[in-house]
């Protein structure tokens, strides 16, 4: 089939790639994906695109060098703004406390705190005090399942998930808390506990830099075992894998995680369902879960009105983005789910952040760490 350009390809790619759920097009989305990735990344004469580094992949170095960038996302003052029922601030649950003495109230003091029993003793309110433990577990826990190596504008979601997770990581080394995290595609998971110092950050920005290199072989194995299965692949089939897979993630997760961890979730939460969602809820009951939802312009609107071929190397489908219908249904789905996932974090008391591929990473996650929903 004819090759598009590199902006022309990857924008028709993604409509077809994001109503996967509701058409044949579903079909076609991740082989598309799969051919655009390769032929960005290598080029069509086969050499590497060293300019591609923190576009459509990111390399160790690259992680590395976010180090002080990490500086101004403290996540030990990180403070919970309230989208809803007026604004208020409270603090993330953050380190354990243990408890280091008994003082008289003083106002300003927490009610909550003041110790009862040696209140009624002494005939004076007393209050205790607490002391942060020295260190708490930061896992970080990053999807990169086929749907997320994908994006219009800015840089693949996939690599928007690997920064994001290098610089909370660094954040968290410069408090000197323990790193660890859970890696995971369609059929891979890398587990990495939680340790100290800086080597153990340098082992995930390895790991997250190896799973951010889209391999399209690699890929046909992830939701195929064989060439035949993979062209008969059907969108029920692999939103069964995705859904699996998330849930599987998650179920890692609780596993590795202790009470009073922070738990950073960076994915586009396709595939979140009721069985996930329990698992959350453990998790939640007994840690400050963050969920930051990546997503690409293009999965929220379509692109104006008009015809937009769309293809892999093997098959093309012609789509038509006149009917306003359609669009607005599109629209809708996206819409639907942003709210299911805030609704998902006000029942569990989870925190909510978007990141979409064209923002400055940074600054919106200065920004945004950390919004948490209440009912």
């Amino acid at each position: 089939m004819a090759f598009f350009s590199k902006r022309q390809f990857m924008q028709q790619s993604t409509q077809q790639s994001m109503q996967q759920s509701r058409s044949l097009m579903s079909r076609f989305s991740f082989n598309v994906n799969r051919q655009q990735i390769n032929n960005v990344e290598t080029g069509f004469d086969g050499r590497q695109d060293h300019v591609a580094d923190g576009i459509i992949s990111v390399s160790t170095e690259h992680l590395i060098s976010l180090r002080h960038m990490a500086e101004s996302l403290p996540l030990k003052t990180a403070k919970v703004r309230a989208l809803q029922s007026g604004q208020y601030y409270s603090p993330f649950r953050g380190r354990g406390m243990e408890f280091d003495e008994v003082r008289l109230y003083q106002p300003g003091d927490d009610v909550r705190s003041l110790d009862w029993r040696v209140t009624a003793r002494r005939g004076e309110p007393h209050t205790k005090l607490f002391r942060e433990e020295r260190e708490r577990a930061v896992l970080v826990w990053v999807d990169f399942r086929l749907p997320m190596f994908f994006a219009t504008r800015g840089v693949f979601k996939s690599v928007v998930a690997a920064k994001t997770a290098a610089l909370l990581a660094w954040s968290a080394h410069h408090q000197r808390d323990k790193i660890g995290g859970l890696l995971f595609s369609e059929n891979q998971h890398y587990e990495l506990r939680p340790k100290n110092g800086k080597s153990a950050v340098l082992h995930l920005l390895q790991s997250l830099a190896r799973l951010s290199r889209f391999s399209p072989n690699a890929a046909q194995e992830q939701v195929a075992t064989s060439p035949q299965e993979s062209s008969s692949l059907t969108s029920a089939s692999a939103d069964h894998l995705q859904r699996q897979a998330c849930y599987q993630a998650l179920a890692r997760l609780r596993r590795v995680s202790k009470p009073g961890s922070l738990l950073l979730l960076m994915s586009d939460f396709r595939g979140i369902d009721e069985q996930s969602e329990s698992v959350l809820t453990q998790l939640a009951r007994h840690n400050d879960v963050v969920m930051l939802f990546i997503h690409d312009p293009l999965e929220k609107n379509l692109p104006p009105a008009g015809f937009y071929r769309l293809g892999d190397h093997q098959k093309s489908l012609l789509i038509d983005t006149s009917d306003r219908n359609a669009c607005q249904q599109y629209q809708t789905r996206f819409a639907q789910h942003v709210n299911d996932l805030k609704d998902m974090c006000k029942r569990h008391h989870m925190y909510f952040a978007s990141l979409s591929t064209d923002q400055n990473l940074v600054e919106t996650l200065q920004r945004q760490m950390f919004v948490k929903h209440t009912s």
